[in-house]
Parts: structure tokens; C-alpha cells; sequence
């Protein structure tokens, strides 16, 4: 098995598993970092979204020989003690029902609003449309995202 060289949450990590393993396992099962979880295994539902080179990609879906020239960042390497202003308005806008999205739904969120700071309901729609909540919860999270970016809720 090949040995690969990835940059998580800021550390170098050396993993060796087999190639075209997708990401979200070497996350979960070598590394131990569960919070991208697994939902479709096609990248169609976002819960396994993670940070690659700071774009918002689903893990299931990147084989790991793709992640090792961009810096990987997941829902543990977000803040250490939660208070990521993302992570604060999920809090306080009580965006989590099940929670089984929640991870993917906020690295996307951050996702976005590093590239659009300021963004429209239509830009929220956009940026958060591969990330499927089973519990609806999309108007609180649309909400969580405003007060995180300072324009409203």
C-alpha cells in the first residue's frame, strides 16, 4: 500500500492505505476524525462536506491520492472549543435537529461566506443546495448564515 503525505487541520499527517480510497475514509478510519460523516457515498447529500484548498468538497468522492497538495480542513479543525462565528449562529439560531448534517452543512457555509461574505437568500440557496437536511431545517440554517455574516436573523 502507498503512503500518503496529507496536511490536516494544520498537521502532517503520513497515512498508508490502499490508492483511490476517497478521503472521507481516510478522515474517519485511519485518522479518527468522524465528524464528516458518511451519507450517499456519491457526493449527492454534502454530510461528509470537508475543506480542500479551502473549496468545500465531498469526501466520499475525492480519492485520497487528490488531497495531498491542498490543505484539508474538517469540522474538527474548524475552531477547537466550537466558536467559529458559524458555529455560533448554528447555536443560536437552534439550526440542529438530528445533527447528522449539521458537520457538512456548516463547513459549506463556511465555504461560502469566505468567498461571498455579505450573501443573498439566492446565494445561500446556491452554495448550500448539495447539502440535503432530512429534519428541514433549511430556513434556520438560511437564518444561522445571515447572523454569522452580520445581515440579519
Amino acid at each position: 500500500m502507498p503512503d500518503y503525505l496529507l496536511q490536516v487541520n494544520g498537521a502532517r499527517r503520513r497515512v498508508t492505505v490502499s490508492a483511490g480510497i476517497p478521503l472521507l475514509w481516510v478522515l474517519r478510519d485511519t485518522l479518527g476524525l468522524t465528524g464528516a460523516k458518511y451519507g450517499c457515498g456519491a457526493g449527492l447529500c454534502g454530510a461528509c462536506t470537508v475543506h480542500l484548498g479551502g473549496e468545500a468538497v465531498r469526501s466520499c468522492s475525492v480519492p485520497v491520492e487528490q488531497a495531498t497538495t491542498k490543505p484539508i480542513v474538517t469540522i474538527e479543525g474548524l475552531s477547537p472549543d466550537g466558536s467559529h462565528p458559524v458555529q455560533q449562529a448554528w447555536v443560536e439560531q437552534d439550526v440542529p435537529q438530528c445533527g447528522y448534517c449539521q458537520a457538512g452543512q456548516i463547513m459549506s457555509a463556511v465555504a461560502l461566506l469566505a468567498r461571498t461574505p455579505r450573501p443573498t437568500d439566492a446565494d445561500i440557496d446556491s452554495a448550500m443546495s448539495g447539502n440535503l437536511c432530512r429534519c428541514g431545517t433549511y430556513h434556520r440554517i438560511r437564518e444561522a448564515i445571515h447572523r454569522a455574516a452580520g445581515t440579519g436573523a
